[in-house]
C-alpha cells in the first residue's frame, strides 16, 4: 500500500538516486551533472515544517517524492513556494504523482501558502497533465531559457492559487 510521508534524513541516498535519474535522462531538472550526497544534504536541510519534503514509500521502498521550496528568496514572496516532485522512472504512470502531489497541495493549505509555482520544461506532457488536473494554469513559457541534451528548452510556469489561504495574507501572520 502506498503511503505518503515526512521524508527523513535516511531517505537521501534512494532520493539522490531518483534526482539523478532525472539529471541524467530528462529535462525536468537543469542540472547538467549528477548531484552528490553531500550536495543534496545541503538541499535537504532546507527544508521544514513551512517547506515540506514528502516521499511516497510501499513496502518500505520510496518511489518518489515532492517538495515545496521558497520562492523568489525575497520576504515579500513567503506566501509562495515552488513545487517539485519526481518519481523513480520505473515506477512512473502508476498514479504515485497524484498522491504526491494531493499531499503536497493539501499541506500548502494548512501552512498557509497562498501561491504555489511550478517551472515545467516544454515537452513534459506527463507532468503538465498532472498539474493541470491538480488545478494548475499556464500563466508564461521562458523561452529558451535552459539548454540540455544539446537544445534549448523553454520553461513553462505553472500557478496554483491554493483555496483557504485567503484567510492568511499581508497583516495576518
Amino acid at each position: 500500500m502506498l503511503r505518503i510521508r515526512d521524508a527523513h534524513y535516511h531517505d537521501l541516498l534512494t532520493m539522490l538516486n531518483i534526482y539523478n535519474q532525472a539529471v541524467l535522462d530528462t529535462t525536468a531538472t537543469f542540472d547538467l551533472e549528477v548531484q552528490t550526497l553531500e550536495q543534496r544534504r545541503i538541499w535537504f536541510a532546507h527544508h521544514g515544517p513551512r517547506h515540506p519534503l514528502v516521499v511516497a514509500e510501499e513496502d518500505g521502498h520510496v518511489l518518489g517524492y515532492c517538495g515545496l521550496s521558497p520562492y523568489g528568496g525575497k520576504p515579500g514572496y513567503r506566501y509562495t513556494a515552488e513545487i517539485s516532485i519526481y518519481i523513480d522512472q520505473q515506477q512512473r504512470g502508476k498514479g504515485i504523482g497524484g498522491e504526491l502531489m494531493r499531499h503536497i497541495l493539501e499541506r500548502a493549505a494548512k501552512i498557509g501558502l497562498h501561491a504555489v509555482l511550478a517551472h515545467i520544461t516544454r515537452g513534459n506532457e506527463a507532468s503538465v497533465r498532472l498539474h493541470e488536473r491538480f488545478g494548475f494554469t499556464c500563466v508564461g513559457c521562458l523561452r529558451e531559457v535552459g539548454h540540455k541534451f544539446g537544445a534549448w528548452q523553454d520553461v513553462l510556469i505553472y500557478q496554483y492559487l491554493v483555496p483557504a489561504a485567503d484567510a492568511v495574507g499581508p497583516g495576518k501572520a
